[in-house]
């Protein structure tokens, strides 16, 4: 039994049971047993499954977002936006369920294959593990699901320790749209039996959103079966003289701060061109000063609580051993127990921990430079390559970045903050291996399969 604590008050939330070495079994067996069922099911009924569990979250969506907020400690106004988000990405796998792609092949290219015709199709690839994380407890999960759903596989979750019940939710509302059973198996458990889980052959693929550390460290134990990571960041912005710089300062706000940072794209390195780079960072400052951070039920609040108070510490000890190197506080800085001020350093030098490693935390980094190819080149020196955004009016600009930036995506007059749910998601080096999003989740989640004819023309044509 693992109590769920209340992240900004230390009360608690719920006991959950953790499922042993028999529970887990079972739950494997259960998930294994039911990929012939789910395999048969037609793309109509996978459709109007999916759309039902879009309705039952629709339906209890209050009860999703109360029950976010008070495990995750996310303000409760970000809460209402992901259950929004998620109910949209069953929606979208509903449609992708209809349309899975398959693909006439001419093989007459060479002599002797005149009669030959190829067909490709995808076939569910069978039990899919998901191993999931605390800051998006709801669509994250629906990020592993619901393309399961979609291509025709059983999925076992495992969700994060500290925010089980979100997932346990969803559990109960798939059951209620007529999921078959085994289809989807929800199993809050300890770190030792996900590891099984992980090298359980019965498992066709791994997809697991976390940490890079550990993420790289399932793979190494996976075997055979397909991967598929979503890890860390510290994504960088570049800010050129000629941006818009009320729409960079506002939205590098939003991104930086959201969540109390906890996002792999939250905004974390600024880079701005010397010419603007006083103006924008006054800016960025008015608008930071602004938000409200604070109980997560108050609708106000915008920077909840960290996870938990040894996370809290951990980033005012980053904040303070940055200061100790040279980096200028010039808002914020403080903690109250687990929840940290909202905090914009300056003078930061590429080794320190605030710049190179992952903060996941309430702090934004800005750095001046002179030239464009200098930016790009200080944005990718980073483990990291998930996400990155850049403002200019410049078309070129726009291009030169994207074709050199060493990231998953480029977002031109956007932060890398922002996701939509049916893009491909995803990113290089140490951010990750392979592409969420409906469609690239569900090819991860088939096999391709090709069906070669030899025709003949019909006797006595």
């Amino acid at each position: 039994m693992v109590r769920v604590t209340n992240p900004f008050n230390g009360q608690p939330v719920a006991d959950v049971s953790q499922a042993g070495e028999f529970e887990a079994e079972h739950a494997v067996v259960s998930t294994a047993g039911a990929a012939p069922v789910m395999g048969a099911l037609p793309s109509h009924q996978r459709y109007r499954m999916l759309q039902e569990i879009a309705a039952g979250l629709a339906r209890r969506r209050d009860e999703f977002a109360a029950t976010i907020t008070a495990e995750a400690g996310k303000p409760v106004v970000d809460a209402k936006r992901e259950v929004n988000r998620a109910i949209q990405t069953f929606i979208i796998a509903a449609e992708e369920a209809k349309r899975i792609p398959g693909e006439v092949i001419p093989l007459d290219w060479t002599p002797n294959t005149d009669s030959h015709l190829g067909m490709l199709r995808r076939f569910p690839i069978g039990p899919i593990l998901g191993i999931t994380p605390f800051n998006f407890p709801l669509n994250l999960v629906a990020h592993k699901v619901a393309p399961a759903l979609a291509a025709g596989n059983p999925i076992l979750i495992k969700p994060a320790p500290q925010t089980p019940l979100t997932a346990l939710l969803l559990g109960e509302v798939a059951l209620e749209a007529g999921v078959p059973s085994g289809g989807l198996n929800v199993v809050p458990c300890d770190n030792a039996q996900a590891e099984r889980f992980v090298t359980d052959p019965r498992f066709k693929l791994l997809s697991f959103t976390g940490s890079a550390a550990v993420g790289w460290m399932l793979k190494a134990k996976c075997g055979k079966k397909k991967v598929t990571l979503e890890l860390g960041g510290n994504a960088g912005v570049i800010v050129e003289p000629d941006a818009d710089l009320e729409l960079a300062a506002q939205r590098c706000a939003a991104g930086g701060f959201g969540y109390a940072g906890q996002t792999c794209i939250s905004v974390q390195r600024i880079f701005a061109h010397q010419a603007i780079a006083d103006l924008f960072t006054t800016k960025l400052l008015m608008h930071v000063a602004r938000l409200r951070a604070g109980d997560p039920t108050d609708e106000t609040t915008t920077i909840g609580p960290l996870i938990d108070a040894t996370a809290a510490q951990r980033v005012e000890g980053w904040i303070g051993e940055a200061v100790a190197q040279g980096a200028t506080v010039l808002l914020g800085g403080k903690r109250t127990g687990s929840v940290v001020e909202a905090t914009v350093l300056t003078n930061v030098k590429p080794e320190m921990k605030v710049s190179c490693q992952e903060v996941f935390g309430p702090v934004v980094t800005v750095t001046r430079y002179r030239q464009l190819d200098e930016a790009v080149a200080a944005l990718n020196q980073s483990a990291y390559g998930l996400q990155a955004g850049v403002f200019t009016q410049d078309v070129n600009k726009i291009f030169h970045a994207f074709r050199h930036l060493e990231v998953g995506a480029v977002l031109a007059n956007e932060i890398p903050t922002f996701r939509a749910d049916h893009m491909p998601y995803g990113g290089v080096k140490d951010s990750g291996l392979g592409r969420e999003g409906i469609r690239a989740a569900i090819e991860d989640m088939t096999e391709p399969r090709v069906l070669v004819l030899n025709l003949k023309d019909p006797t006595g044509a």
